[in-house]
């Protein structure tokens, strides 16, 4: 796997069953496998809060930046049913600890 240089965090509440949840994701997933320079993304849920959790890897800050100003970022609080508005963290991988 290629080195992430960026990683994002995307945490939300969601009014939708879990369910429902694993099936927005299967639906839109082929729509992040084609995104250019996403490397990997990871579906989660935290277990205690049952808060869900998107956390991508991005090869470049520009493909991240194409990511971010994408209609399918701004489109994640309508397809999930966000409690709120999505909270977004932003990384910049400064070292890996393995190669």
């Amino acid at each position: 796997m290629n080195q992430p240089s960026m990683l994002l965090l995307v945490k939300f509440r969601s009014q939708l069953s879990l369910d429902e949840v694993r099936e927005v994701m299967h639906q839109r997933s082929d729509e992040f496998r084609a995104l250019a320079g996403l490397i990997q993304k990871y579906y989660l849920q935290d277990a205690l809060s049952g808060e869900y959790a998107g956390l991508y890897l991005w090869e470049s800050e520009s493909a991240f930046s194409d990511y971010r100003d994408s209609d399918l970022r701004a489109s994640i609080a309508e397809a999930y049913r966000t409690v709120g508005e999505p909270r977004v963290e932003v990384f910049r991988v400064l070292e890996p600890l393995r190669e």
